[in-house]
């Protein structure tokens, strides 16, 4: 594998920066895009403290492929992924336009037979949910990157290493998923109760943040042998990967700063972390 060096040269369309920050967005329900709660209120608080970003380059839980796949249009359409919801809902537009310079230094990155320019995609509720509140204006190009479902944790993890040169050249790069992720055991009784959260739901948020903070990566990486509260926190991973991304584009000397960090409808985290 290439150095981090040899891959920095490789990336040469946007200019040289400090580091970007890294964001892991617990994006919970769809409706949190037209909501206002507490939730909303902390992504936009995090907005206020980010450097103005060239662009986004987002890995969302919704697209999940065989192979890795980056949105590479000039116009990504906003994808309405979800069902059953107001009216409201699906009259959201986020139309940010996307960056096919993005899309190929990208591509460099995880190398050509890794990673192949989509057409066709666009922006899925995981991205325009929270980048609504992030930047409402709609004018940072944004780049999705799919999650190749069939591979294992720790591909997931090295991949997203190939990735850090970006994060050197003012893109932002953002996870969107859900630490604690059951849907099958959503309490709707008490759906809009924060704090509320099942014990197993709460080991398991809490034994991941420690994890996260210990730089544990065998835990991270190897959740499906921690026991009965990460199988019920974690039943698919879809909504796990994200934060593997994030691990793996964190740095050794970065801290990870934890924001709307609630359960709710017993079985979802909302838990929100920024690296840098």
């Amino acid at each position: 594998m290439r150095s981090l060096q040899d891959l920095a040269s490789a990336s040469t369309h946007f200019p040289r920066t400090p580091p970007m920050p890294l964001l892991f967005l617990g994006h919970g329900s769809p409706m949190n895009a037209i909501e206002e709660n507490e939730f909303v209120v902390g992504f936009r608080r995090q907005a206020q403290n980010l450097p103005r970003p060239h662009a986004i380059l987002c890995i969302s839980a919704h697209w999940l492929t065989n192979g890795t796949h980056l949105t590479a249009m000039p116009a990504p359409r906003t994808i309405h992924d979800v069902y059953g919801f107001p009216p409201t809902l699906y009259e959201v537009n986020y139309p940010a336009p996307g960056s096919p310079a993005l899309a190929a230094e990208a591509q460099q990155l995880l190398s050509p037979s890794i990673a192949q320019l989509d057409m066709h995609w666009g922006l899925d509720h995981g991205a325009w949910s929270v980048l609504k509140h992030l930047f409402p204006a709609a004018d940072v190009p944004v780049v999705q990157m799919s999650i190749d479902y069939h591979r294992a944790p720790s591909h997931h993890y090295e991949l997203a290493k190939r990735l850090y040169p970006l994060r050197e050249r003012g893109i932002l790069i953002v996870g969107s998923g859900n630490l604690v992720h059951n849907l099958s055991k959503v309490d709707f009784s008490r759906v809009n109760e924060v704090g509320y959260g099942y014990d197993w739901a709460h080991e398991a948020r809490n034994r991941i943040n420690n994890a996260m903070d210990d730089e544990d990566l065998d835990t991270l990486l190897h959740y499906e042998r921690q026991g009965h509260a990460f199988r019920m926190a974690i039943p698919t991973p879809d909504h796990y990967f994200p934060l593997l991304y994030c691990m793996g584009l964190k740095q050794k000397h970065e801290s990870a700063f934890r924001f709307n960090d609630q359960l709710l409808a017993g079985s979802l985290s909302m838990t929100s972390v920024r690296f840098n």
